[in-house]
């Protein structure tokens, strides 16, 4: 091409603009899948991969300043982790934070990745895997990709079920945070644990 030819890439901000109305928000550009993304006009691998790299960067950032003391002590912190980490992510994710005897986040793990609606739980699973790590407590987290916080039935039941599993071993489950792009719901502060 030569240098009087003008380039047939949009600009940063017509990307920008086609990004945010192909997905709807920031957030769900970043936790949008590759394959989605390079269907945008404009966006190739190379774009992709800096986006994930930001996000990537984004997530770890938020997850130091969570980690930094009490889960409990730095509630705000840890939701805001629990949006970076969740509130884009098109398929339902559950993950669970380990913490250690004083509430602090031993190990952030992703338990279940399933569809637009549903995430496989194994409570024997979770239950093992807080034993494996000497875990004292833990919060459950998963999203919403619909957007809307509010737990489900089926969110009530299996979270009952873990907390009793866990209570044989004398493991807190604190709280378990359903992450939307609407928000964050709690089920403690719903009375729901």
């Amino acid at each position: 091409m030569s240098a009087s030819q003008p380039s047939c890439r949009p600009g940063p901000q017509d990307l920008a603009e086609a990004l945010i109305n192909r997905f709807g928000s920031l957030t769900a550009v970043v936790g949008a899948d590759h394959a989605e993304l390079v269907r945008v006009a404009g966006m190739d691998a190379d774009l992709v991969a800096q986006l994930k790299r930001i996000q990537a960067f984004s997530v770890r950032l938020a997850r130091i300043e969570a980690a930094r003391r009490s889960a409990i002590a730095s509630w705000t912190a840890l939701v805001s982790y629990a949006r970076t980490a969740l509130a884009g992510c098109p398929r339902e994710q559950l993950r669970v934070l380990f913490l250690d005897k004083r509430n602090v986040l031993m190990v952030d793990e992703v338990q279940a990745t399933g569809t637009v609606d549903h995430a496989p739980v194994y409570v024997r699973e979770i239950t093992r895997r807080a034993l494996e790590i000497s875990a004292s407590a833990m919060i459950l987290v998963h999203n919403h990709p619909s957007g809307d916080p509010t737990p489900s039935q089926a969110d009530i039941a299996m979270t009952r079920q873990i907390v009793e599993a866990a209570r044989v071993f004398g493991i807190q489950v604190h709280d378990h945070l359903v992450v939307g792009r609407e928000g964050t719901a709690s089920f403690r502060a719903l009375g729901l644990i």
